[in-house]
């Protein structure tokens, strides 16, 4: 129900857009988020957004290099992704909240889709 794609292969320092998009329902009064996870780690949460896009939040190690966005006419969000590092190499996840908001533990998401991976070379 929900599709991320977008990834790649990119150059430390390189940009991608990850757009993630819903079929068969609309997630428009859902909050989005965005998780990761690298091989033989935890999923680690990334970014998330409210219902409407007028609140958002993002983890630590993504703070002031990614944004997230998100078009309701579209039912899509998005995921821009600047100043890659390589750590930021990842399996990338969208989900959608059980509720208008937001949180950053999984477990609070009750819709995820199938995820794109990203690799940052160094």
């Amino acid at each position: 129900q929900l599709q991320a794609y977008g990834g790649g292969l990119v150059q430390a320092g390189g940009s991608l857009r990850l757009p993630c998009a819903a079929s068969r329902r609309t997630f428009s009064n859902n909050g989005v988020g965005w998780f990761r996870q690298a091989p033989g780690k935890e999923r680690e949460f990334i970014a998330a957004i409210s219902w409407n896009g007028g609140s958002t939040v993002y983890g630590d190690s993504v703070k002031g290099r990614f944004t997230i966005s998100r078009d309701n006419a579209k039912n899509s969000v998005y995921l821009e992704m600047n100043s890659l590092k390589p750590e930021d190499t990842a399996v990338y996840y969208c989900a959608a909240h059980r509720g208008s908001y937001y949180s950053t533990s999984a477990q609070n998401y009750i819709y995820w889709g199938q995820g794109t991976q990203v690799t940052v070379s160094s």
